[in-house]
């Protein structure tokens, strides 16, 4: 018998994810060596463990599961990466799918299909929700560049021009700028119209 699938489980919501590693260590080619709570962890703990596969959650602390992926394609690219998601965004599956994730799922998916999923993705294989995808097709690309991307979502928290200037190393003209167009882009009235937007639709 071939050794078992090694896998990395990140959620920051504890309950989800002891339940999930306790469902999937019941299938006897599928291990659990290593659990994370938020981006950076899942980060640590896939250096220290090299994972087969990660199942990461979408929205993490610290960075989410498309920014871990972005990591993990570089630092170990034999780790195939899963995504599992309660907010499939159209913009989301994108960014995933150009992060190099092999698998895109909602939460609502079974213990007993996820482990399916895991290992069609292990064996190098692609598994994207259809409905997710289809979604995705329908909803179209994001107008935004992705500095504009990046500034409209430092400015999701409300902080003043100035504060998101200095945290995206730009001038304040040119953060101003940006939101102007990104705003103008997506035809919201404002800054904060044009974030709930964008995040709606998954672009940022």
């Amino acid at each position: 018998m071939s050794a078992p699938v090694r896998l990395l489980l990140a959620d920051d919501e504890h309950l989800i994810r002891g339940a999930l590693a306790a469902l999937l260590s019941l299938e006897v080619d599928l291990m659990v060596v290593a659990e994370a709570a938020s981006g950076p962890e899942a980060l640590a703990m896939a250096r220290a463990h090299a994972p087969d596969v990660a199942v990461l959650d979408l929205q993490m602390p610290g960075a989410d599961g498309v920014k871990v992926a972005t990591s993990l394609r570089t630092e170990l690219p034999g780790c195939r990466v899963l995504i599992v998601t309660g907010h499939g965004r159209p913009g989301h599956l994108k960014r995933a799918l150009a992060a190099g994730v092999r698998g895109f799922v909602p939460k609502t998916v079974s213990a007993q299909r996820l482990a399916e999923i895991i290992r069609t993705v292990h064996a190098g294989n692609r598994y994207v929700d259809p409905e997710l995808a289809a979604d995705a097709i329908s909803a179209g690309d994001s107008p935004l560049t992705a500095r504009e991307a990046e500034v409209l979502e430092l400015a999701a928290d409300g902080a003043p021009v100035a504060e998101i200037a200095e945290r995206a190393a730009l001038s304040p003209g040119t953060v101003r700028n940006y939101l102007s167009s990104a705003v103008t882009k997506l035809g919201a009235e404002n800054r904060h119209a044009a974030v709930r937007l964008a995040r709606e639709r998954g672009w940022v």
